[in-house]
């Protein structure tokens, strides 16, 4: 399909067309690849059954012989002769197989593959693991196949006995496509002879174009720039692709969702790409991606860069807590709250209160006073929220409001009463009746009426208590309507 492929590629492809079999150490791309055909990521959750045919699924770990399990993690297997494993290849918490051999050869992975690019170099690879631990065991032996949908074998690549136990390890070998461009077999058995031993780990199955380098940097930074939420720096992005493409044509993509999936920018069709600033906070990852001209429409033969990153940190989620009375003499709790990625906090001023550094500090104010809770991230992005903090020498009672619907003194309310005093108050009609009631914390705030009925002009009798601060008051207050 591309010339560049045969440039990169091209006496490695016609050796591997024409000299079956290959054997030994992995033919892996030394370009730059594209998005994969085949990605065989064993996500836990998914249908894990009918994946290796020459092979029994179970679900439990430390699967029989002829068996196989998807899982994150094998421990104590087998009286501990297998090595514990306790992540994918990638550590990202994934899954992977683990294949605990027939004793005659069998398939681990089939799939068939079309609508391939003609005439292009692509890989076929996995990362393996021998999860066998004693020495003497038998080793496994992997052979990757490309076939015809009628069997006939176009190219393959044996890894030769794998023996380096508990590593992950990544094993493949190139394959060009022919002009007309067939449907194809991927198939990878297992080679090595049945009894002690032969056992392993699979993990990211891939089958994806390689071409010639293309690499992505971000101009004066790092492949990773974090930043804060609303910062308004650019950021110029340059891409560079190897001599070997003859008319190349360039496409800047970014991904939101860590690589999953990638969409083209708009307009970013040069080796350079200027970022502006991006207001949500989230992961953006960049990558350039490469295609000959006369293959434009066929996206997907493209050829992509290193990925690059910048990374819009949120600001902490500050709350300094609602303002606040504090009775002379009593001290009270600020209710401060802060969230981020790993941040510390603290408050300013650090009067009269025990410990700055806590969240929910202590205080003892003589006076008014304004407490500004502040937090940083590890990425140094900041917030900060102030509470006020009013001091009072006792609670102030009002003795009238006037429910009338003219928007002036609606509700009865008591401005200083804090929710720290723990305060219950009940309010009472002149026949001793519960009119009216706030449990210990509450706000009192009542507008008049009983269940929405509204209640006549008149005496009324409060009562407050409160058995944290010395809050004991009774006395009477006019309704008028």
């Amino acid at each position: 399909m591309l010339r560049y492929f045969a440039n990169f590629c091209g006496a490695l492809a016609i050796v591997f067309v024409f000299i079956l079999p290959l054997t030994g150490r992995a033919q892996l791309c030394t370009g730059s690849l594209g998005d994969p055909v085949v990605n065989m990521t064993f996500n836990i959750g998914t249908n894990s059954q009918g994946i290796a045919p020459g092979y029994i699924y179970q679900s439990a770990d430390c699967p029989p012989d002829g068996f196989y399990t998807i899982t994150k993690g094998t421990f104590g297997c087998f009286g501990n002769t297998w090595i514990n494993v306790g992540k994918d290849h990638t550590g990202d918490n994934g899954g992977f197989m683990l294949v605990n051999a027939s004793f005659t050869p069998g398939d681990f992975f089939v799939t068939t593959v079309n609508d391939l690019c003609p005439n292009t170099t692509y890989e076929f690879a996995s990362w393996i693991m021998n999860v066998m631990i004693p020495i003497s065991g038998i080793k496994p032996n992997i052979t990757f196949k490309i076939e015809t949908p009628s069997g006939t074998v176009l190219n393959q690549f044996s890894t030769g006995d794998i023996g380096d136990i508990g590593q992950w390890k990544q094993y493949g070998f190139f394959f060009t496509t022919l002009p007309d461009n067939p449907n194809i077999v991927l198939r990878m058995t297992n080679n090595a002879p049945g009894g002690y031993g032969n056992d392993l780990a699979l993990d990211d199955i891939t089958f994806r174009p390689c071409g010639a380098k293309v690499a992505a940097a971000i101009e004066n930074h790092t492949d990773t720039v974090d930043v804060c939420e609303g910062n308004m720096e650019t950021f110029t992005l340059n891409g560079e692709a190897s001599a070997s493409y003859l008319s190349p044509v360039y496409q800047w993509q970014v991904s939101i969702d860590t690589g999953k999936t990638w969409k083209d920018i708009p307009g970013a069709t040069t080796t350079t790409y200027v970022r502006a600033p991006t207001s949500a906070p989230g992961k953006y990852w960049y990558r350039m991606a490469v295609i000959e001209q006369r293959s434009v429409a066929l996206t997907r033969c493209r050829i992509s860069s290193n990925q690059v990153f910048i990374n819009v940190h949120p600001k902490p989620i500050v709350s300094a807590g609602t303002d606040r009375f504090m009775l002379v003499g009593y001290p009270i709790v600020l209710k401060g709250k802060a969230e981020g990625e790993n941040i510390n906090y603290y408050w300013s001023p650090g009067f009269y209160m025990d410990d700055p550094g806590k969240l929910e500090p202590t205080i003892s104010p003589t006076n008014e006073i304004d407490y500004t809770l502040y937090a940083e991230s590890a990425f140094g992005c900041t917030n900060d929220d102030q509470v006020h903090v009013n001091v009072v020498q006792g609670i102030f009672v009002p003795n009238a409001f006037s429910p009338n619907g003219d928007g002036k003194n609606e509700k009865w309310e008591i401005p200083f009463l804090d929710p720290s005093f723990e305060a219950e108050v009940s309010l009472y009609n002149r026949y001793g009746q519960l009119v009216y009631h706030v449990p210990p914390g509450g706000k009192a705030s009542w507008d008049g009426t009983i269940k929405g009925v509204a209640q006549g002009s008149g005496v009324y009798i409060y009562v407050i208590k409160s058995k944290l601060f010395p809050i004991d008051m009774r006395g009477t207050f006019v309704l008028i309507r």
